[in-house]
């Protein structure tokens, strides 16, 4: 067999440190790069994940603050019908005043509800719009990782 070797002109001693250098730069690089980058990748999995739940979370508050602006819209809209029909049932002496009175308390009520619902509105749409930004960013991240 060393004839063979040194036919081809191989030293089998530095073969040997070959083979066991390259087992040591294989478990180094094992343990030292392709460990830490699999776990940087499952994080980053998992944070996009989550990203796209609490976005998903978002959308459902947004839909439940627009049910809730309804509901409080109707709401002022009974109660202001409520102060219609019992001004109407008043004294003719007091129908005048008690009917501009109503009048007056709805349009309250209802540009009271209003404002409140814009500024629920713009609130929710602040975060939204924080939301998917901060998911574009981490889209963004992950292609840039991808591709280097």
């Amino acid at each position: 067999m060393e004839q063979l070797f040194e036919a081809f002109g191989i030293d089998w001693k530095l073969l040997l440190a070959q083979a066991v250098n390259f087992g040591v730069l294989f478990v180094a690089l094992t343990y030292f790069l392709y460990k830490p980058v699999l776990k940087t990748l499952d994080e980053r999995k998992q944070k996009v994940a989550k990203g796209v739940t609490d976005a998903e979370a978002a959308e459902k508050m947004l839909a439940e603050a627009d049910t809730v602006v309804t509901q409080k819209l109707q709401g002022a809209e009974g109660e202001a019908e409520s102060i219609v029909a019992s001004a109407r049932d008043a004294a003719t002496s007091e129908r005048t005043r008690i009917l501009k009175e109503a009048e007056a308390r709805a349009a309250s009520v209802a540009s009271d509800a209003e404002a409140r619902a814009e500024e629920l509105r713009a609130k929710t749409l602040r975060e939204s719009e924080k939301e998917i930004a901060r998911l574009a960013i981490l889209a963004a991240e992950k292609t840039l990782r991808e591709k280097a």
